[in-house]
């Protein structure tokens, strides 16, 4: 009876250890399911700006409609789904704090995202090879997002650094443990927008920051970050945010510095973009470096993980 119960017992245990094995590593795959719920259902309600009208669009569709419509096509496959996971994780995090009918919208205020018709006419007869090509960026990361405390996060991306990406909170109200500065220093070899110049008119130039006309200029007490972007600057004894002179001018990014010429001033430009986040071009360049897709998001997304929970 001992040698039986023996036997039983080491059963068991052969049999429940794997078990509890199992359920420790998918517990906290339960643990975000129970939180966010199955993705593998979810729709992201997309508001379309030409139509004026809400769209539910499954979640991997949607995540492919944005690849193709915010990185081009060309971009290394890591790139691709670098994007991929950070517009998942996007678009979950603004589903999640959803106040309004709909959960993003279709343009650069959001994500941009483009429907299949709208790939035919951007990619023409590229359109089977590039639509191949993210459907497999889109594919091998399914259901992976980027988490921060066991929290999606809001996961922001932009164009081109100015060698550097800018902490969130220099940039937005809210200050966020993972969007910190961090060196980018591949966008000025691989991204065609990293310098830009802008020139106008002094009138145009103070016309537009609604100044009195004047034949002199004088800018001073400019104030900056410490990845050279400019925070303040005072024209003329009037102090503007760095945001509303970027606005002002259509300038590609809030990294510039002020050139006075004759009758004209001259914006130099470094960047494209809010500068906050995964820098676009900065990705590919990690990509043709050999890093892989987790490299570049654990690179520009500090201190987080990357999780499937679907």
């Amino acid at each position: 009876m001992i040698k039986l119960k023996k036997v039983l017992l080491f059963t068991l245990i052969i049999i429940l250890i794997p078990l509890l094995i199992i359920g420790l590593s998918n517990s906290s795959n339960l643990l975000y399911k129970i939180k966010y719920g199955s993705i593998n259902n979810k729709v992201i309600k997309v508001k379309r700006n030409e139509t004026k009208t809400v769209e539910s669009v499954p979640l991997e569709k949607y995540v492919l409609g944005v690849v193709a419509g915010e990185m081009p096509a060309s971009f290394d496959i890591e790139a691709l789904k670098a994007q991929a996971v950070a517009s998942r994780t996007y678009a979950l995090n603004k589903a999640q704090n959803n106040k309004t009918d709909y959960d993003v919208d279709d343009g650069t205020s959001s994500q941009v995202y483009i429907d299949e018709e709208q790939m035919k006419e951007k990619w023409q007869d590229s359109y089977e090879e590039n639509l191949s090509k993210i459907k497999e960026a889109v594919a091998d990361t399914k259901g992976e997002v980027i988490l921060y405390n066991n929290n999606i996060i809001d996961a922001m991306f932009f164009s081109t650094s100015n060698g550097y990406t800018e902490n969130s909170d220099d940039v937005f109200q809210n200050s966020m443990p993972y969007l910190k500065s961090v060196e980018s220093k591949w966008d000025k070899e691989e991204s065609p927008v990293f310098s830009s110049t802008k020139e106008v008119s002094k009138t145009e130039f103070l016309f537009n920051l609604n100044l009195p006309s004047n034949t002199n200029i004088s800018i001073d007490n400019i104030t900056k970050t410490n990845t050279g972007r400019v925070k303040t600057i005072t024209i003329n004894g009037k102090t503007f945010e760095s945001s509303k002179i970027r606005s002002a001018f259509n300038l590609r990014s809030t990294s510039f510095n002020i050139e006075l010429k004759d009758d004209k001033v001259i914006f130099n430009v470094n960047g494209y973009g809010h500068g906050v986040g995964m820098s676009q071009y900065g990705a590919n360049g990690m990509a043709k470096k050999g890093y892989n897709y987790q490299d570049i998001l654990n690179h520009y997304y500090q201190n987080c993980e990357i999780k499937k929970i679907s």
